[in-house]
């Protein structure tokens, strides 16, 4: 009946990983399912804690890097508001800390200037740092490095 404490072992780390999504919990969850099988093929507690050790150690090990480093990649397209973020733009009513108006991929947006002590004039053009909301955060093209 070994093979039953590892599985209840590996359903309690799946239910926990499901909570603090850390992938930690998950990798072991597998590990606790290779012991599992294991045992049920009739082999003894050290084979079953070899069995552990080392599916714990190749997901710890090999998978959760691979895995870190695919969730940490930006999607490959942006979408919505994110999509303008580093576009041009050009200044239709005098851009302040607080308010302005901008034309951006042919509509036109609220702006206000990144820089509070910057006051950008109508024509000059600007790009935009970031959304929020319904304005856009720009800041001079001519002043960008």
């Amino acid at each position: 009946m070994p093979w039953f404490v590892w599985l209840l072992a590996a359903a309690a780390l799946g239910a926990a990983e499901f909570f603090t999504l850390t992938l930690v919990l998950g990798l072991l969850a597998g590990a606790a399912l290779a012991a599992a099988v294991v045992a049920g093929v009739g082999v003894g507690l050290f084979g079953q804690l070899i069995a552990l050790g080392a599916a714990a150690a190749a997901g710890l090990v090999i998978v959760r890097p691979i895995a870190l480093r695919h969730m940490a990649q930006q999607p490959v397209t942006r979408e919505g508001s994110d999509a303008l973020i580093g576009k041009r733009a050009e200044v239709m009513q005098e851009v302040t800390a607080t308010r302005g108006l901008i034309k951006l991929s042919g509509e036109e947006w609220s702006a206000r200037a990144l820089d509070e002590s910057l006051v950008i004039p109508t024509g000059a053009l600007v790009e935009v740092m970031e959304i929020e909301g319904a304005t856009a955060i720009v800041y001079p093209r001519e002043l960008l490095p």
